[in-house]
């Protein structure tokens, strides 16, 4: 579902696709990406934003 929101095609079938662009964005808004706060990882079922959405 989020690889058909973001890039507006069918899955390709390619889990490292959407791994690596959470890896970059990580490295760009995390302390320590190896320990991530607003990026989470959701075992089974994806990721979890903890942030707030709005400008600051």
């Amino acid at each position: 579902m989020l690889y058909d929101l973001v890039w507006n095609e069918p899955y390709s079938g390619d889990y490292n696709v959407v791994m690596r662009h959470i890896c970059n964005i990580r490295e760009k808004i995390e302390d320590d990406p190896g320990k991530p706060l607003y990026i989470q990882t959701v075992r089974g079922v994806g990721y979890r934003f903890n942030g707030n959405l709005g400008s600051e």
